[in-house]
């Protein structure tokens, strides 16, 4: 619980594929090492920015394993272990426990849904398998997670706190009320952090530049915070990962390999995205981007 409580920066990690189809490893470790490097706090594994949903539950498992068994000396490991189907998630939390995550992301029940008992009643019931932040992200599931429903939750002794996209309105609420949270919102991370006195972010952006998503949590600093705008609004313009996903295959730090549904960007929207990021060239953290072709990238 201490550890958590003071982690400022989290990175909903990318998972890589190599041009056969599996988690290219090696590619995930560099990334990695550069959140290391960079000081990150922890990593999601298997989030929606790590296509957990693209994964098999052999693949995602053993991701977690191998970021625990690799990294887990040096960072906090939180194995997404969520599902719309409470003994689907309830089996994957108690693997990831076991092959030694720090803590499980837990989402709600989507697109089937359910009632607000019944999702109180899916949070207890993995909640009493070990340490856990609770996702909140309406937009995906279609449901939010009211505060009358987090009311019934708080207190319990496994809950770490929130990971909250409905803004620093509701996250200023919570923490009032000695909730944490952790902006899901990059574009409203530095209002959250210093307006609404959350904890920190969980990131997609820190993929790229971690340092520059610390020092915006760190500190107020409107100045970093406006140049990173026109990124954040590229990053989300496609639902994510997409953008992620076609950034790093240009700066050259993954290969060009997506897994269907996704596909990559527009070459227009390429050229864009290259443009933003060489733009931040001087923050020293980045790679030249290159517009790849059409042709250069392989979809599965």
């Amino acid at each position: 619980m201490k550890e958590f409580s003071k982690a400022q920066v989290f990175t909903a990690i990318k998972t890589p594929f190599s041009r056969d189809g599996a988690i290219d490893l090696a590619a995930f470790d560099r990334l990695v090492q550069r959140q290391i490097e960079a000081g990150i706090d922890g990593l999601i594994i298997g989030g929606t920015t790590g296509e957990g949903h693209l994964l098999n539950w052999d693949e995602h498992v053993m991701l977690i394993g191998h970021t625990v068994h690799r990294f887990g000396d040096r960072l906090l490991v939180v194995g997404n272990t969520g599902s719309n189907n409470t003994k689907e998630a309830s089996q994957a939390t108690q693997h990831g426990f076991a092959i030694g995550m720090d803590a499980a992301l837990l989402i709600n029940p989507y697109y089937g849904k359910t009632s607000p008992a019944g999702m109180v009643a899916h949070f207890k019931k993995l909640l009493e398998l070990g340490p856990a932040i609770v996702y909140n992200v309406p937009g995906r599931t279609g449901q939010d997670i009211s505060p009358s429903i987090i009311a019934q939750l708080q207190g319990h002794p496994n809950l770490l706190g929130l990971k909250e996209c409905a803004g620093t309105e509701r996250i200023s609420g919570y923490e009032a009320q000695g909730i944490p949270c952790w902006s899901g919102n990059d574009d409203e991370a530095h209002k959250s952090r210093h307006e609404g006195a959350s904890h920190g972010v969980i990131s997609v952006t820190s993929n790229l530049l971690p340092k520059a998503m610390k020092t915006l949590m760190a500190g107020k600093n409107e100045t970093l915070n406006g140049r990173l705008q026109p990124l954040f609004a590229w990053l989300f313009s496609e639902p994510n990962p997409i953008a992620l996903n076609t950034a790093l295959a240009m700066l050259g730090w993954v290969q060009p390999v997506f897994r269907l549904p996704y596909v990559p960007m527009s070459k227009e929207m390429r050229e864009k995205g290259a443009a933003i990021l060489n733009g931040l060239s001087d923050l020293g953290e980045l790679t030249p981007a290159k517009v790849l072709e059409d042709s250069d990238f392989l979809v599965l």
